[in-house]
């Protein structure tokens, strides 16, 4: 497991742009494991801007998003697939039937899931931000990890975290759709971006405490290829 702590939350973020257009770089037909929420939109907009100026392709590039509400459409504007077209999928010359994002339509859906992603060789880079209690994707804290795609129902402190964007914390779903762990961990590469004081119990839990279903992100600690990024603030406890 790598560990960068940088002077503020935009250069994380960026410094994890630079790791996927890298991977970009190296395989035209990499793909792509995305997050949504404000943590990862300047790696987006690096990623943009980097098109822009023919430095990177997206023609081959397959993605496959984290998670997605259940019961709120796609079109909807806090939906994620709203989030997606509107930071990166409608800069880029990604493909449409290279974007894959979860539904909570039926049970079924996370099983189709899994195998889209099989079927496309695998993950090879996956973006992660964490949540204050230490999820990753909408893998809550529990008493077991979960493999595949499946459906969680959000815990409290996600839902006054995710009320932000929502006109009430009454407004937000209850239940998503997320990779699950297992999905996480067979990612050839896992890069998490931490950014904020309300996340620094979170990285230290994660990088020095006990791995836990109770603290998702710390199964990361047995992952292969992890890299961790954080804002000072982040990152406080791990270097004080």
């Amino acid at each position: 497991m790598e560990f960068h702590v940088y002077e503020n939350a935009r250069a994380a973020c960026e410094a994890a742009g630079v790791l996927i257009a890298a991977q970009i770089t190296r395989k035209g037909d990499s793909v792509l494991g995305l997050a949504t929420g404000s943590t990862p939109i300047p790696a987006y907009e690096m990623l943009v801007s980097w098109y822009k100026r023919g430095v990177i392709d997206f023609d081959r590039v397959r993605t496959f998003n984290l998670d997605e509400y259940v019961g709120i459409d796609e079109k909807n504007p806090l939906s994620y697939h709203s989030f997606m077209e509107e930071h990166l999928f409608s800069k880029v010359n990604l493909r449409p039937e290279n974007v894959h994002l979860p539904s909570g339509r039926s049970s079924l859906d996370g099983v189709a899931y899994d195998e889209a992603i099989r079927q496309a060789g695998g993950i090879d880079i996956q973006l992660l931000g964490i949540g204050r209690n230490g999820h990753i994707g909408f893998n809550e804290p529990a008493a077991d990890f979960t493999y595949g795609t499946h459906v969680v129902t959000l815990t409290e402190d996600t839902i006054e975290a995710n009320a932000r964007f929502f006109n009430s914390a009454d407004d937000v779903p209850r239940q998503a759709i997320s990779m699950g762990i297992g999905n996480i961990m067979s990612a050839r590469c896992v890069v998490l971006v931490a950014t904020g004081e309300s996340k620094a119990n979170a990285v230290y839990r994660t990088i020095r405490g006990p791995i836990t279903p109770e603290v998702p992100a710390s199964i990361l600690q047995l992952h292969p290829c992890c890299v961790i990024l954080t804002d000072r603030e982040a990152g406080k406890l791990m270097t004080d």
